[in-house]
C-alpha cells in the first residue's frame, strides 16, 4: 500500500492530469511509495473516498482547480471526518492565492502555494518522518534542468486511451490581467534535447495526441522549429498513422522560417489555440495585453490560406469597458477571417488574476463560486450578459460543433453577430434550455426558425448538414426523402475539429 496518494477530479476521464504526473516524477526515492488516483468531477465524494482510504496512504496531496474546487472540498471534508489523522495536502492555482478565504484551504492539513515540484517531495519527507511542517508553505520554482520529467508517469493505457499533455516551457513574458500566467512575467524552456527523447519515448509506446500547455509556443522560434520537425518527421515515418498536435500560438509573432514548416504539415495533423480576446486597442491597453491587431489578422488569414492547421480562436465577452457593440464588432472581424473554431469565452476572475484591480472602477460583478464567471460590468447588464452567456453556448453547439456549415451561412448573413443573437434569443424563448438539446431537436429547430425566413434554400442547406453529419432521420421537411442508405463503417480517426474539442476541454 502507497505512503503517498497523488489524485484530482479531471473534467474528463479522458484527461490525464501532468501537475500529479510532475509531482511523482519528482518525489526521488519516495516515488516507489507513492501511486496516482485519478477521477472525474460528478463521481461521488463517498465512492471516492472509500477508494483513497482502502489503500490506507498517510498523505494525500490533491491538484485543485476552478473545475473541481468544490468537489474536492466535499471530498477533503469527509476524508478528514472519516481518517482524521491522514495528513491533507492541497496545492494548485485554485488555492495559490486568497488562501485565507477558502474552505479547501481551512480544510486542509497543508497548503502549497505556487510551484510544488519539488516543495511536494520536501514537504512529504518530513511528515513521514514525523517531524513538523509548516501549513502554508509557497512552493519555489527551481531551475527547469534541475526537474524530473514526468512522461514515464504516463502508463500505456493513458498513452493508447488519453490525452496526452506536455510543456515544453513555462510562464509567460505577457502580462494580460485576466490570466494567471501574468504573474509569472517570464518564459523558461526546459532543454530541448532530454525534452524532445522524452516525447519520443511516448511516441514510440503508442502516443498519438500531444498538447502542449505552453503559453507561448512560438515565443523561441528555434526551439519551435526543432519541434515541428520532429513531428514532420513522425507523420513522414508513418503517414498513415501521424500524431495530432495542439500548441498555443501567439497571434501576431510568425515569420516566414516558421510559416513554410507549419505549412508542411498535412489535414488533421496541426491544431493552434490562438488567443485575440479583444481587438479594441483601448481595452488591450487597459488589461495590459500587447497586440498587432493589423499584424495578427494578416497572419490569421495566411493560416487559414496556406496551411492546414485547425484553427481555434478565442474572444472573451465581459473585459473591463468592452461593451456589446465593441465586442460584436470583434466577432464580425474574427469572422471574417473563417478561423475553423471562435470560442466565446466569458470573462472570470481567476484568484490571484490582476483584472481584479478593474472590479471597482469597471463595476465588474463576479459570481461568488466558481468558475467566477462576470454576471454584470458598467458596458453590460445582468440581461444582456446572461443573452451573450447563451450565445456562445448556442455558438458552440451549432457552428463549433461543424455539423451545420452550410445553414451557418443562412443564419448569420451580412450582420453575423446581430443575426445571431437575434436567432439565440429566439431559441432560449422556445426552448427556455441551454444544454440536453439533441441534434435532431436541433434541426427541426432551426427549420422552424429558418424556412419561414429564408424559404427552401436554407431548408435544402439544413437537410444537407444533417445528412452529413450522420443524420438518418426521416425529416417531414425534406424536399428530397430519397431512401437513407445505411450508416457508413466508422472512422477509425477523429477528424480534426473533432479532436479539438475532445483536446481543449
Amino acid at each position: 500500500m502507497p505512503d503517498i496518494l497523488l489524485a484530482t477530479l479531471n473534467a474528463r476521464h479522458a484527461h490525464a492530469s501532468l501537475g500529479l504526473r510532475c509531482l511523482r516524477a519528482n518525489l526521488g526515492e519516495l516515488r516507489e511509495r507513492s501511486a496516482l488516483m485519478e477521477f472525474v468531477i460528478g463521481q461521488d465524494p463517498g465512492e471516492i473516498a472509500e477508494k483513497l482510504l482502502s489503500a490506507t496512504p498517510r498523505i494525500v496531496g490533491f491538484g485543485v482547480y476552478i473545475w473541481n474546487v468544490e468537489e474536492t472540498t466535499r471530498l477533503v471534508a469527509q476524508l478528514k471526518l472519516l481518517a482524521p489523522h491522514l495528513r491533507v495536502v492541497v496545492g494548485g492555482p485554485e488555492v495559490s492565492h486568497e488562501v485565507a478565504e477558502q474552505r479547501i484551504c481551512a480544510l486542509a492539513d497543508h497548503v502549497i502555494t505556487g510551484w510544488g515540484d519539488l516543495s511536494f517531495a520536501d514537504l512529504a519527507r518530513r511528515l513521514l518522518a514525523g517531524e513538523p511542517a509548516a501549513r502554508l508553505i509557497v512552493g519555489t520554482q527551481p531551475p527547469l534542468v534541475q526537474l524530473r520529467l514526468p512522461y514515464e508517469e504516463y502508463s500505456d493505457t493513458d498513452l493508447a486511451q488519453r490525452h496526452v499533455y506536455v510543456e515544453a516551457s513555462r510562464g509567460c513574458p505577457f502580462q494580460c490581467e485576466f490570466c494567471l500566467s501574468a504573474l509569472d512575467r517570464s518564459a523558461r524552456a526546459f532543454p530541448l534535447e532530454p525534452f524532445l527523447a522524452a516525447i519520443d519515448q511516448m511516441y514510440r509506446r503508442g502516443a498519438r495526441q500531444f498538447k502542449f500547455v505552453d503559453r507561448t509556443f512560438n515565443l523561441r522560434i528555434d526551439a519551435s522549429l526543432t519541434i515541428l520537425d520532429y513531428f514532420l518527421a513522425r507523420i513522414a515515418e508513418r503517414p498513415q498513422d501521424p500524431p495530432f498536435v495542439h500548441f498555443e500560438l501567439i497571434p501576431d509573432h510568425l515569420p516566414e522560417r516558421l510559416k513554410a514548416s507549419i505549412a508542411r504539415f498535412p489535414p488533421g495533423t496541426l491544431q493552434f489555440e490562438i488567443g485575440i480576446q479583444t481587438f479594441d486597442p483601448v481595452v488591450q491597453a487597459r488589461i495590459s495585453r500587447r497586440q498587432k491587431n493589423d499584424v495578427a489578422e494578416e497572419n490569421l488569414r495566411w493560416l487559414r490560406t496556406h496551411s492546414n492547421a485547425h484553427l481555434h480562436v478565442d474572444l472573451i465577452a465581459g473585459l473591463p469597458g468592452e461593451d456589446v457593440q465593441g465586442f460584436a464588432e470583434g466577432f464580425d472581424r474574427l469572422l471574417a477571417l473563417a478561423p475553423h473554431e471562435i470560442q466565446i469565452g466569458i470573462l472570470k476572475r481567476l484568484r490571484g488574476a490582476p483584472i481584479a484591480r478593474h472590479t471597482e472602477t469597471h463595476g465588474l460583478r463576479f459570481a461568488p463560486d466558481p468558475p467566477y464567471q462576470v454576471l454584470a460590468t458598467d458596458a453590460i447588464d445582468f440581461a444582456t450578459m446572461r443573452r451573450l452567456t447563451r450565445f456562445a453556448r448556442y455558438w458552440d453547439l451549432i457552428s463549433n460543433s461543424g455539423r451545420f456549415r452550410t445553414t451557418l451561412g443562412w443564419l448569420l448573413g451580412s450582420s453575423p453577430f446581430a443575426n445571431f443573437l437575434i436567432f439565440s434569443d429566439w431559441l432560449y424563448a422556445r426552448t427556455g434550455q441551454t444544454h440536453a438539446l439533441a441534434h435532431e431537436r436541433l434541426v427541426r429547430l432551426l427549420h422552424e426558425y429558418l424556412a419561414p425566413r429564408c424559404g427552401d434554400p436554407a431548408v435544402a442547406a439544413l437537410v444537407a448538414d444533417y445528412r452529413n453529419a450522420g443524420g438518418r432521420a426521416r425529416l417531414d421537411f425534406d424536399p428530397d426523402p430519397a431512401p437513407i442508405p445505411p450508416p457508413r463503417a466508422r472512422a477509425t480517426g477523429a477528424t480534426p475539429a473533432r479532436q479539438a474539442r475532445h483536446l481543449r476541454n
